[in-house]
Formats: structure tokens, sequence, C-alpha cells
């Protein structure tokens, strides 16, 4: 009898080891498979974007990631001319957002981008700003001989100041200035220059106006002295995570998204 307890007893043993052994076998490949699936399902997204769409997509992020925690979206904020040398020469991106359909269409040409990938989403307009409280005494664009400096974004790189430069040529009044223009790398350092009043007046999209308080808005300029301002966006071609940014990408064009760029001041053209 004992014997046979004896063998009882060690099978026993030998069963509930073998059990043991497989529960945690199974268990440490669940958590591994896990970690796996976790590590796969998260992903960050590089938006190489124009200055002034700055607050507009970060109000949009934030509505983005909350409803998929798993993608985390980074911004590359710089004028339009800049980011589009930086992803021609290699740059990271999943999505460009430019403020000039010149600078997109170079990287559809130079075949970084599909068209068939883009959109063109929304629309702005360019106008004059004035140190809040200013004593110049500049009220319009004809008044801007009474400016000692003038500040607009660098024509070759930036659209506004590509814009901005249009217009005064069409306004006949750009060779009375252009020796008085301070250029600036992006449209917010324009604003900057002028919140800081280092400029008498300063040409600017409405939006990035209409986020300070430190300038007033004394004019608009006329849509017929420059080329349409448009803004597309599109996915880069070879991006690493394709599924997450056409799901960034249809997010910016809903109705939530189109919603908040309408508040900061841009035109729906979709």
């Amino acid at each position: 009898i004992m014997k046979k307890n004896s063998l009882l007893f060690l099978s026993s043993m030998v069963l509930f080891l073998l059990l043991a052994g497989c529960s945690n076998s199974g268990q440490s490949k669940n958590t591994e498979e896990v970690k796996q699936d976790e590590a796969e399902e998260k992903v960050e997204l590089t938006i190489s974007a124009a200055a002034s769409l700055q607050d507009a997509l970060s109000d949009i992020k934030a509505s983005f990631e909350k409803e998929h925690p798993n993608v985390h979206v980074n911004f590359n904020f710089g004028a339009s001319g800049s980011l589009q040398q930086q992803i021609s020469q290699g740059a990271p991106a999943d999505l460009f957002f430019s403020a000039s359909e010149d600078k997109f269409d170079q990287l559809v040409k130079d075949g970084l981008m599909e068209e068939k990938n883009g959109i063109d989403l929304v629309g702005n307009q360019l106008v004059l700003v004035v140190p809040k409280d200013s004593a110049a005494k500049i009220k319009s664009f004809q008044d801007l001989s009474k400016a000692d400096r003038l500040s607009i974004g660098t024509p070759e790189s930036v659209p506004a100041g590509k814009y901005s430069k249009e217009s005064l040529k069409n306004m006949n009044i750009w060779n009375g200035l252009k020796e008085k223009v301070v250029y600036a790398k992006d449209v917010r350092q324009v604003l900057t220059y002028v919140e800081t009043n280092n400029v008498d007046a300063g040409i600017v999209y409405k939006t990035d106006a209409l986020i300070s308080d430190n300038v007033d808005i004394v004019d608009t300029a006329d849509e017929n002295t420059h080329g349409p301002i448009i803004y597309p966006l599109g996915v880069i071609k070879d991006t690493s995570h394709p599924e997450e940014a056409k799901l960034f990408y249809d997010f910016l064009q809903n109705e939530e998204s189109m919603s908040i760029f309408e508040e900061y001041g841009f035109k729906g053209l979709k």
C-alpha cells in the first residue's frame, strides 16, 4: 500500500509540474504577444505644416489623439518653402500641409507625393497689421509711405511673403517701400516683429492676426492683387505609416476639423 501511495504521489507531482510548466509557458507567451501588439499599435506621425496653421492644428491634434490614442502626432512648423526643401532632402515626414500650391506641386513633380493623395483644403486672406495703439497713423496699404519699417516674409521661401510682394507691386507701391522692408523667416516672425514694435507694420495672414491681442488689422489686400491663397494637404509617398497617415489626412477633412479651421479664420475649400 505504501508503495502504491508513493507512486500515486509521484505521479501527481509530475502531473502538477507539467501543468504548471504549460501554464507558465502559455502565460509568458501571451504577455509577449500583448507587448508586441502594443508596440505595433503605437505610431508616431510627423506632419510638416505651414507656420500659420499652428493653432488650428494643435486643437485638431487633441481631438484626433483622443479618438486614436495609439497614434501620436508631431508637428514640424515652418515656412512652406523650407519644409518642402527639408522633405526633398530626405527629412522624415508623413504628411505635408503647405500654404502654397507651388511648394506642394514641386514635391509631386519630384515624385515624393502623389497628386491623387492630395487636396486643396483651406484658404486664407492677406491683411495689414500694425502694433496695438500705434501712433504711426497707418490705416491702409496706401499709408505705408508713413512707415519706417515694414515686415513681410522672405518671398522665396515664405508664401505669405510672396503674396505680399505681389500685392504691393500690383498696388504700385512696392518701389517706394522695398528699401524699408524687414524680411522674416515665416509669417509668425512677421507677427512678432509687429507685436514687439520692431516694425511699424507687417503683412500676415488673417488667421495669424486674429490670434494676437497686440496688433490691429487695418486693411485687407484685395484678392485680385495676388494669386489665390490655397493650402494643399497630402500624404508623403514613402511614409512609414500609410494607414495612420491616411487616418489623419481624412480626419483633417471631417466636419469637426473644418469647423476648427473656420474658427481660426480659414476658409473651407472642399
